[in-house]
């Protein structure tokens, strides 16, 4: 009998919904929120109120276009964490009810986990064991998989992630929400002419706050000199600051590789979208003799196909989880 699994994911401001049926994905529907561009960042309560308006059509799009009806289901997995608690609510109570209502298990999803098994969503999926460099808005880490289930947290953040740096700089710089996208579509027409210095942390430790305060008071130093320097310098503003972040990002990925001598490297996490990351990434595997994995946009940022993905090798071993079951906020790898 076939394994056809329901994945919601809910941990921030995209609600989305996918089928997987014996580790083939069917369909994988997100809908987005435009009402945070508004404010600059994500509104958790704006984003929980949103869940909830989107989460039913949403499911029920992604049955359809799969091709399936809803009691040919398995099991429902959902994120249970990290991520924002109110918007992880509204997902954790629809899948608990949803099973319910079938009378089918319940699996568990790690977000992180998740981000990094999108990688088995499709061919060429990379061999054990593989380091993953995962960076989004809220983290950014290094990560050993020696199987589907098993990893080991290498390296992270002590402070924020490089996500946010791009959307700090973003912000100051008068770009809407997301900025991450922009910033990369400017630095493409600009280049890279004004020096950020880089963090001084632990071997395969990041730090990026200190890095948003350098490029805030460059930009009011510049800006006292002359008030039109964003507006005349963006793309290389964009530019520079893309540099160093990628540059701070490959650096320590590169020592990781070297430490572990592991010869397979990929990256997940919305930032993998990134340009000069994914171009970056592949310069320096062909230089180093790796072999890199860069996914589909569509499985870099928030989506229901990497959690449908993690579901279903979690179905394969059981691991089911009760109605008791409630979301997380922090939830380490």
């Amino acid at each position: 009998m076939s394994i056809i699994i329901l994945a919601i994911e809910s941990s921030c401001d995209d609600t989305s919904a996918a089928v997987i049926k014996d580790g083939v994905i069917l369909s994988n529907c997100v809908a987005n929120q435009e009402i945070h561009k508004l404010y600059g960042g994500v509104v958790p309560e704006a984003a929980s109120r949103a869940h909830q308006i989107n989460i039913v059509p949403v499911v029920d799009t992604a049955i359809q276009q799969a091709g399936i009806n809803k009691e040919d289901l398995s099991a429902v997995a959902f994120t249970r964490g990290p991520g924002l608690i109110g918007s992880l609510l509204v997902g954790v109570s629809f899948a608990k009810s949803f099973a319910m209502s079938l009378n089918i298990p319940m699996v568990e999803v790690n977000h992180m986990q998740a981000h990094i098994l999108a990688h088995f969503a499709e061919d060429p999926k990379p061999p054990f064991p593989f380091l993953c460099l995962t960076v989004s808005g809220g983290h950014t880490q290094i990560v050993k998989v020696t199987n589907h289930l098993e990893m080991e947290l290498l390296g992270s953040t002590i402070d924020d992630a490089a996500g946010e740096a791009f959307d700090k700089t973003g912000k100051l710089l008068g770009l809407d929400y997301p900025a991450g996208p922009l910033i990369d579509k400017y630095a493409q027409l600009g280049k890279p002419v004004f020096e950020f210095t880089e963090p001084k942390v632990g071997e395969l430790e990041f730090s990026f706050s200190g890095l948003k305060t350098a490029i805030l008071y460059f930009l009011r130093k510049k800006i006292k000199e002359n008030p039109n320097f964003i507006e005349e310098n963006l793309n290389d503003i964009c530019a520079s600051v893309q540099y160093r972040i990628v540059s701070i990002l490959l650096k320590k990925f590169k020592v990781a590789a070297d430490k572990t001598e592991i010869k397979h490297l990929a990256i997940a996490g919305g930032v993998s979208a990134n340009s000069a990351l994914r171009n970056g990434l592949e310069e320096m595997g062909k230089e180093m003799g790796w072999e890199t994995y860069i996914p589909r946009f569509e499985y870099c940022t928030d989506n229901a196909a990497m959690i449908a993905v993690t579901g279903y090798f979690k179905y394969l071993k059981k691991e089911f989880v009760g109605q008791d079951v409630v979301p997380v906020a922090r939830w380490n790898v």
